[in-house]
């Protein structure tokens, strides 16, 4: 990581390039960088004021969640822009990596064209749809919505900005037209063949929703352009429904309140970590169980779980655990690979430890309570972490622990109250949401002021100097995230307007064998969306299609979602197409290929503990 904003460098797509483009680029992400990391900094302090205001003086800020979510906006379209930048827009890489070199180049300027193709194409609408929400007021601010809606035409011109960029930075004059032609063809082709979808009835659903998704997927093309393509092309060669409605829709997805809680805990996550928080948990949960066989590996699947209760980002979580545990378990002999494939296998156990970014994200398309899902997942990857122990205690029980010394209960009782305050964030943030303290949203706030105040005060590690990279960080992971939810949800919504809504739900729901083969089919279902899709783009596309229909066969909405969520994160952190593995494996510097025999028997235990949750609802409802 580069100390400071400007030391910010983009994903190049080559070397090379013309010397004014990088100036260029640099400036203009300078430009932008420093508005998106304010704008992670104010929202932190507007809600946190109102939480003040309102729990310590009984007075609200009736404008601070309507400046909050102005804010939030803006924040989601320049962080995309930032994530565009730098390369980081969320998408599935296992095919392109798999070609040879010259030829992943003309891959990755075809994904870049075709993302400046989707912004070309919906810059327009953007506009239009911001000049017509320029009539209304806001209720509190009493200030024309523009203000808020006018981040959706800035926010996309400015990712094709960086996106042309990108293209002439290329070294290759060749590749870039040869690139830009492919894509310019395949437009063209489409919009020819216009008149040909007039007939073709739901068969349009296969040609765009999984043909042109699928195969821009595949292509190594960003899923949230992915999304956005073939969204566009379906609404705009097979209906007459006017684009600006597809944006409005995007507005939609990513301007719920709740999901302000995204940027919020991916930067409490980088918090305690930059803090000492983390490793101060990590030391004292070692303490206990280091001179256990296999006992670091028992304090890696309980740290992730701490963890987890704090960040909600995955990536976080494993950037918070690995390099403080890696070095003492590879120096006690433990394999590199099964190092990488327990801390992946981690990763999918907690994704139902609130506040999980997946749960806040069902709260927000299907309408579930989120302090409901916060207390429903605690139980059930505690189940699961129980399964991962189950093979840790296989796996170990040969080790040779005769070097090591068991840690003197005196030094045990001192890491054990330097830790106290780390240990007690999440119960402090779930106490802030169940005493009605703060929101969902707001609870985040709390705890980055109680990790300020702890760095500062109480573990004296406060790097000031990393606070500008973080924010511009956690901007451009939110802003990924988010970009995703709104063409997720555009595509939702042509789904559910082509009808196919309707057929899914009739399908499904006529399964032989009720409740049971649905959770079944479900299971499986969602593994492979969460392999193929991530997490989050694949609740926000079928969660509201899906959980009406567990709802008349009468599964709890919570119980579901914590099935929904554990399969999903099988898929998610699962070679070969699991993204999530191998973001472990870049975390903890290690090949993929090595861990790639070690996590199946973690997987099939994980798998085992989803089946458990899913025959015994009381594991998910039980303390409702």
């Amino acid at each position: 990581m580069s100390a400071g904003l400007a030391a910010d460098k983009p994903q190049a797509s080559g070397p090379g390039g013309p010397r004014w483009v990088e100036k260029l680029d640099t400036l203009l992400g300078l430009m932008v960088a420093v508005p998106a990391a304010l704008l992670v900094l104010t929202d932190i302090l507007v809600l946190f004021a109102g939480v003040v205001a309102r729990y310590a003086f009984h007075s609200p800020l009736l404008w601070s969640d309507e400046l909050a979510s102005i804010l939030f906006l803006w924040l989601a379209l320049l962080g995309s822009v930032v994530a565009l930048r730098r390369g980081e827009h969320m998408r599935m890489t296992a095919f392109v990596s798999g070609v040879a070199a010259s030829r992943r180049a003309v891959y990755e300027l075809v994904a870049t064209a075709a993302c400046l193709a989707f912004l070309v194409m919906v810059v327009g609408p953007a506009w239009e749809y911001a000049h017509d929400e320029m009539v209304i007021t806001t209720p509190a601010l009493e200030i024309s919505n523009l203000w808020r809606a006018a981040a959706l035409p800035v926010g996309i011109a400015l990712m094709g900005v960086f996106a042309l960029l990108r293209l002439l930075r290329s070294a290759s004059n060749r590749q870039v037209l040869q690139s830009v032609a492919i894509v310019a063809a395949i437009v063209l082709a489409f919009w020819l063949a216009s008149p040909l979808f007039a007939d073709l009835g739901r068969i349009n659903l296969l040609i765009f929703f999984v043909g042109v998704a699928g195969g821009c997927v595949f292509a190594g093309i960003p899923i949230a352009f992915s999304f956005g393509l073939a969204t566009f092309g379906y609404l705009a060669l097979t209906t007459a429904t006017p684009m600006p409605a597809l944006v409005g829709r995007m507005d939609e997805g990513m301007s719920h309140l709740i999901l302000l809680a995204v940027p919020l805990f991916v930067f409490l996550g980088l918090l305690i970590e930059m803090t000492g928080m983390a490793r101060a948990m990590i030391s004292f949960l070692a303490s206990l169980l280091g001179h256990v066989k296999g006992g670091l590996s028992y304090v890696l699947v309980g740290a992730m779980y701490l963890v987890s209760g704090i960040s909600g980002s995955k990536a976080a979580d494993m950037a918070a655990i690995a390099p403080a545990l890696f070095p003492e378990m590879k120096s006690r002999g433990a394999k590199p690979g099964e190092l990488v494939a327990l801390l992946a296998a981690t990763g999918a156990q907690t994704e139902t430890v609130p506040p999980s970014l997946v749960l806040i994200t069902i709260g927000s398309v299907t309408g579930i309570s989120i302090s409901a899902l916060f207390t429903g997942g605690l139980l059930p990857a505690l189940v699961l972490g129980l399964m991962l122990c189950v093979v840790v205690h296989r796996r170990n029980r040969f080790e040779d622990l005769s070097q090591v010394q068991r840690t003197p209960w005196a030094r045990v009782a001192r890491l054990g109250v330097i830790a106290f305050p780390a240990l007690a964030l999440p119960f402090v943030i779930r106490a802030a949401v169940v005493e009605g303290v703060a929101t969902a949203t707001e609870v985040s706030t709390i705890g980055i002021a109680y990790s300020v105040l702890a760095g500062l005060f109480i573990y004296r590690q406060f790097d000031f100097k990393r606070l500008g990279h973080m924010l511009v960080d956690t901007a451009a992971l939110s802003g990924s995230i988010l970009l995703i939810i709104g063409t997720a949800t555009a595509m939702a919504w042509g789904l559910t307007q082509s009808g196919f809504s309707r057929l899914l739900a009739e399908t499904m729901g006529g399964l032989p064998g009720g409740a049971p083969m649905f959770m079944a089919v479900s299971i499986l279902a969602f593994v492979v969306l969460g392999s193929v899709l991530e997490g989050i783009p694949a609740i926000v596309l079928f969660g509201p299609l899906l959980f009406p229909i567990a709802r008349q066969l009468g599964i709890h909405d919570v119980h579901y979602a914590m099935v929904v969520v554990l399969s999903m994160g099988l898929g998610l952190f699962a070679p070969p197409l699991g993204v999530g593995y191998y973001a472990a494996c870049a975390i903890g510097r290690v090949p993929p290929d090595e861990g790639i025999r070690p996590i199946v028997g973690y997987m099939l235990a994980l798998f085992i503990g989803t089946v458990i949750v899913a025959a015994i609802p009381w594991l998910s409802i039980g303390f409702l």
